[in-house]
């Protein structure tokens, strides 16, 4: 007998077919499959939507949004206008009862300031209410220590810097007039940041390329030029002499492969129409440039990728100390009108090449990471070489209009800024040569301007006649500016420290008077919520001056300073509630 007949339910292949089996396995089987099925459809359905969403509008983000949240019990989120000050209306959102503006509105409006930043993964939205910072003193002011914060400043990469002359060796100013001129505030500010640098940086690094007192570079000589290293009676020393064809187009030429240092210091003498070359690449792109320190009175000017600076046309050795950097920058700048290009950056230039052209000599030719300490007695020695004797001041040669009421103050006034800047830079030149006279001679000369009135073309006003102001604008009437005051009694502070005792006594006096307009008036400027930067709301009745948050933070900056000299707690009181201001506090109301 066939088993498969003897056994109901099984095949010959073992599989069940039999009515009796369980239900449940039969059922099993089927719910793998729908469910598997509907797991895959589910998925799709995902995938669709996602996609679609992705490609919609802000709108239907928010319609989903709000069609989800209500059953969510999230606030409904909707487009709203805004109606402000009746004035203009914007877009904003309503969540609920509260309404959401656009920060870039209330950046305009408001003048607070906010970005979005990322800290480990998470990003946030900061909010500050200024721009500025407070640096708090952590000593006493010392005279012959870092001025102010100015270690922190970059003169010369400053816009309104047309270039550093390299007749001077001191900024070039466009500020008030294209062309340029010397700006005593600006030459004494270059001077202190570098004088701060040299105390608050590390040692600057040098390479000597060439000290004439042996064969040291690897110059190339065309056949039609000629270079011999000579000891020159004079001087003491050997110098490098070159001549080369009249054509100027070879040259004793030194080529080079350097990336570390781009200050390049040098004693150089060279007659008519001779110059120095210096090569620069860019290592990404390989373009070229070429600095031509030239025999000539221009302060900078440019052509294609050759930029000139002028060294003067006296001959007679001088020292010149140059940023070839900074140099670069003002000549493409001064070729790009728009400053639309990015300045580019130290780390991808390199010199390959260094030029002699003409006529002339040179020695000590020496590149280094930085020569601050050079750089602040190039500014020292603009001070005594440019002052008026007779009346002491470094006088500003172009017209200043201050605003609408003041009279505009006619090419050769003086400003208190810049004579206590003035005496800040000689009084540490003073120290830090160890008591060169000269120094000491001009700072004490550049006093007389604090005793002469603003209308007899001194520096000096007075308030409700009574308190004495110097004034960095010497207007008619009188502005009060607070930030440039403050700096001349810093000035005279300076020369009171630095001076030989009895010979500063003039300087305190003044320091004194200062002092105590400084203590009664000092309130006149505190707006409730910010400063102001003079009192023309009070000399000629119009709204007052409010401070920009720099010139704020300036105020803030020189009490806290103060507040280290003068055992008053007004100045230190007054700070901390400046601050307050600029972290968006306000004045009590009534």
């Amino acid at each position: 007998m066939n088993l498969a007949e003897k056994k109901p339910g099984y095949t010959r292949s073992g599989v069940s077919v039999s009515k009796e089996l369980p239900i449940f396995f039969i059922m099993m089987r089927f719910n793998i499959k729908v469910a598997l099925l509907f797991i895959f459809l589910i998925g799709i359905l995902t995938i669709l939507t996602l996609y679609s969403f992705c490609g919609n509008s802000e709108k239907e983000w928010s319609k989903f949004y709000n069609m989800n949240s209500k059953t969510l019990d999230v606030p409904v989120s909707e487009e709203i206008d805004c109606d402000i000050n009746g004035e203009i209306i914007i877009g904003c959102r309503k969540e609920g009862d509260d309404v959401y503006i656009p920060f870039s509105f209330l950046h305009r409006y408001f003048e607070v300031y906010g970005k979005l930043a990322t800290y480990d993964g998470t990003e946030r939205f900061e909010w500050t209410h200024s721009y500025s910072k407070v640096y708090h003193p952590k000593a006493k002011y010392d005279p012959r220590g870092v001025f102010m914060y100015f270690e922190n400043y970059n003169v010369e990469v400053r816009e309104r810097v047309k270039c550093v002359s390299a007749i001077e060796g001191v900024p070039v100013s466009t500020q008030w007039e294209s062309q340029g001129y010397y700006y005593p505030t600006q030459i004494a500010q270059f001077g202190l940041s570098h004088f701060s640098k040299n105390l608050t940086e590390p040692e600057p690094r040098r390479k000597i390329i060439d000290d004439c007192e042996r064969d040291f570079a690897k110059w190339t000589v065309p056949t039609t030029a000629k270079l011999e290293r000579v000891f020159d009676k004079t001087l003491n020393t050997k110098i490098l002499n070159f001549s080369t064809s009249e054509n100027y187009m070879e040259g004793v030429r030194l080529k080079m492969d350097h990336v570390l240092y781009f200050v390049m210091s040098l004693d150089i003498l060279l007659t008519n129409n001779s110059s120095l070359c210096i090569t620069l690449q860019n290592r990404e792109t390989k373009e070229i440039h070429f600095l031509h320190y030239i025999t000539s009175d221009i302060w900078i000017t440019s052509q294609d990728n050759n930029i000139y600076h002028g060294i003067g046309t006296v001959k007679a050795w001088k020292r010149i100390t140059r940023d070839l950097i900074i140099d670069l920058h003002k000549g493409l700048a001064y070729l790009d009108k728009d400053k639309s290009k990015p300045k580019i950056s130290r780390s991808k230039m390199k010199i390959i090449d260094i030029t002699l052209r003409g006529l002339g000599s040179i020695d000590n030719l020496t590149l280094s990471s930085s020569e601050h300490i050079q750089q602040f007695y190039d500014a020292a020695e603009w001070f005594v070489r440019h002052q008026d004797i007779e009346t002491g001041g470094w006088p500003i040669p172009v017209k200043r209009k201050l605003a609408s009421g003041f009279h505009d103050l006619e090419p050769g006034w003086y400003s208190s800024m810049g004579q206590g800047h003035g005496l800040s830079v000689l009084s540490r030149a003073y120290y830090h040569s160890g008591g060169d006279i000269r120094y000491l001679t001009a700072a004490l000369r550049g006093l007389k301007p604090f005793r002469v009135t603003s209308s007899e073309g001194g520096v000096r006003a007075t308030f409700a006649d009574k308190y004495h102001w110097y004034e960095e604008y010497p207007t008619k009437p009188a502005s009060f500016v607070l930030n440039g005051f403050i700096y001349s009694l810093l000035g005279l502070y300076d020369l009171i420290t630095i001076a030989p005792p009895g010979q500063a006594q003039e300087a305190e006096f003044l320091y004194n008077e200062g002092m105590i307009s400084l203590k009664s008036m000092l309130t006149l400027f505190d707006m409730g919520s910010v400063t102001s930067y003079d009192l023309r709301h009070f000399t000629i009745g119009i709204a007052p001056n409010l401070a920009r948050w720099d010139y704020h933070a300036t105020h803030v900056n020189q009490l806290l300073l103060l507040s280290t000299i003068e055992n008053e707690p007004l100045f230190k009181i007054t700070a901390e509630r400046w601050i307050g201001y600029m972290n968006g506090k306000r004045a009590d109301h009534n």
